[in-house]
């Protein structure tokens, strides 16, 4: 079970305040999942005075819990006797078999112009999109921001990416816009080593999803290349910006990229030799944001998720 752990995280509300004296709520999300992470910091953005609190600080429990995405550490606090919201934050996995804690109250992740996936689990509700809390961008943006996941990608495929079109298109990044930032959920020592001497040069950055804040990278950036996955899809929308997405890897990236096709023209970057690529900061109307229908452009699912978790919280079940 990932948790928040850090001090500063635990005490420190939105605005700066603290919130040593709220109601104690565990926060919780899978680290080696980008969905995940992305959906944990936007919704903890919108819990006012309630204190997140970490594994470690279990005595006394918290009075409510969010989990996204791990059914074992949800079903432990269940055990526990905390009431948890479990929060599915991507596009599923058609080879997964667990199935989400019953007596948990489910929320999935889920934009309502997105062609349905299949039938929603009982009691599970759909979010909304779940958006970052900061829309605005930098005026002075530079540079490419490559936001990969690994997640549930076999290694066979995620080698074969890594050492080539993802040496490619950081090459081209950095020759292209100056800098490339890739932040990845998962397989960092095969990223590291997939771009060797391209990591000596200036400009050439690699993080670990769970340790940066990829909507504050994305801020800041020019150009914006991205897997296929929900929590990206959420940050480009909010923001009306431009996008261009990765090969997908793995059956649950492959399945998403096919029904957002069916939706919205987004470009793919799979020509590192492109020039347009290397333009998306130029792109007339910020992206295909405006052909989505505006009645389903509902924005506000971090928020509705931190409303949930706050009832829980002052009147548990």
């Amino acid at each position: 079970m990932a948790l928040l752990t850090s001090a500063q995280e635990a005490s420190a509300a939105p605005d700066g305040r603290t919130a040593h004296d709220g109601p104690r709520v565990l926060l919780s999300a899978r680290e080696d999942r980008l969905d995940s992470t992305l959906a944990l910091r936007r919704v903890r953005a919108h819990l006012g005075d309630l204190r997140p609190i970490g594994r470690s600080d279990l005595d006394p429990p918290p009075v409510a819990a969010l989990v996204c995405d791990d059914v074992p550490a949800a079903e432990r606090l269940l055990g526990l006797g905390v009431p948890v919201v479990h929060l599915e934050s991507g596009h599923p996995d058609p080879a997964a078999d667990e199935a989400p804690p019953g007596r948990a109250l489910g929320r999935i992740h889920r934009p309502g112009w997105l062609p349905p996936s299949g039938p929603l689990a009982r009691g599970a509700r759909p979010t909304g999109i779940l958006a970052p809390q900061r829309t605005g961008r930098s005026r002075t943006r530079s540079g490419t921001l490559l936001l990969l996941s690994l997640w549930g990608v076999p290694d066979a495929e995620a080698e074969a990416f890594a050492t080539g079109a993802l040496r490619e298109l950081t090459d081209a990044a950095l020759r292209r816009t100056g800098s490339c930032t890739v932040v990845a959920d998962t397989g960092l020592a095969l990223l590291r080593s997939a771009l060797g001497g391209l990591l000596e040069q200036p400009g050439v950055l690699v993080h670990r999803a769970a340790e940066v804040d990829p909507d504050v990278l994305h801020a800041d950036a020019a150009v914006f290349l991205t897997s296929p996955v929900l929590g990206a899809l959420a940050l480009a929308q909010a923001r009306r910006a431009p996008l261009a997405l990765l090969p997908p890897l793995g059956p649950a990236q492959r399945g998403l990229a096919e029904q957002v096709a069916e939706v919205l023209p987004l470009p793919s970057a799979d020509d590192p030799g492109d020039p347009g690529l290397w333009a998306l900061s130029a792109a007339a109307a910020a992206g295909p944001w405006h052909l989505l229908d505006p009645a389903l452009d509902d924005l506000r699912g971090a928020q509705r998720v931190a409303r949930t978790l706050r009832q829980l919280a002052l009147a548990p079940m």
